[in-house]
């Protein structure tokens, strides 16, 4: 442990995302100490991050979701100091954390991804409406680009509902993606330190995996094994390397796809600084694998030496 020398855990910030950080932060700082980390918390939203010099800060374990610390941001100020951290660089970061820009780059590579469009606020004209939704068979839903933890997201089946939807979805990123609603079920799947975890599939009551369910939620089940079978599941697996992989996403992450009803795999989107709270995936995955949760954190954590 005293290889890791002094940690700094920075959680919480300023992001929609920023009460999922700090119970991720929180658990993952408790787990760094319990195994004799010499581990300091650091929230953005209040300390200033320009004393981690000052603070004699060796390596960093990013748990801060969303903008400001999934994006790249805190990636390009820590590379600047110097300073190893947890999880993708840079560049694989700002894209991944971009949708439209994750899906340009699958389809480029011809990896499976729904049919979608891409809303601007200040180009959408409330008229165009019902043509978009038809053109993506009359049903969707709506995500802002630069989200995670399904906020903002809606599933929309007319016109009005549309309108609705990307009117909210507005308020957290000027930017929208409109994708093709896919029936079927939704699978994740771990990336850790080059290594696919169990692939896990979600099931709930709510119209899709939405924040409730990932968050508030008593009644979403989890089943990991997934239940696929080996063809299904070696193929899950493949995509969910070449996705990470051609974002450039290295360490740990998470990928999420759905399997339609007609057996036909659609990748989602690519998650860099996953969620590590008591009801999040990776943990299930690791689990899994035979990691308990103390494990886990000191494999990623392991990345920065």
């Amino acid at each position: 442990m005293k290889d890791f020398g002094r940690v700094a855990v920075l959680f919480g910030g300023n992001s929609a995302e920023r009460e999922v950080s700090l119970r991720s932060g929180n658990a993952i700082l408790s787990a760094l100490l319990r195994q004799g980390v010499n581990a300091i918390a650091i929230d953005p939203k209040v300390d200033d991050l320009v004393d981690l010099q000052k603070k004699s800060i060796d390596r960093v374990f990013i748990a801060l979701h969303g903008r400001g610390g999934e994006d790249g941001t805190i990636q390009g100020f820590l590379t600047t100091l110097n300073i190893p951290f947890t999880g993708s660089d840079v560049m694989s970061s700002a894209i991944a954390m971009d949708k439209s820009k994750t899906k340009q780059i699958w389809q480029s590579v011809n990896l499976p991804t729904a049919d979608y469009q891409i809303i601007i606020k200040d180009d959408f004209d409330q008229r165009q409406a019902k043509d978009i939704l038809a053109s993506l068979s009359g049903k969707a839903i709506v995500k802002p680009v630069n989200e995670g933890s399904s906020i903002g997201v809606a599933k929309v089946e007319n016109a009005e509902q549309l309108i609705d939807a990307l009117s909210n979805a507005f308020k957290f990123d000027n930017k929208v993606l409109l994708e093709a609603w896919i029936t079927g079920q939704e699978y994740t799947v771990s990336m850790l330190n080059g290594k696919v975890l169990p692939a896990i599939r979600m099931q709930t009551n709510h119209t899709f995996y939405d924040y409730a369910a990932k968050y508030q939620s008593g009644d979403t089940e989890y089943y990991c094994p997934c239940g696929l079978e080996q063809s299904a599941l070696t193929v899950l697996n493949e995509l969910s390397e070449k996705a990470f992989e051609a974002i450039g996403c290295s360490g740990w992450g998470r990928i999420d796809a759905m399997l339609d009803q007609t057996g036909n795999w659609y990748l989602l989107e690519v998650n860099t600084v996953p969620g590590m709270t008591e009801t999040s995936l990776v943990p299930k995955a690791a689990k899994q694998a035979g990691y308990d949760f103390d494990q886990l954190v000191l494999q990623i954590l392991k990345q920065t030496l």
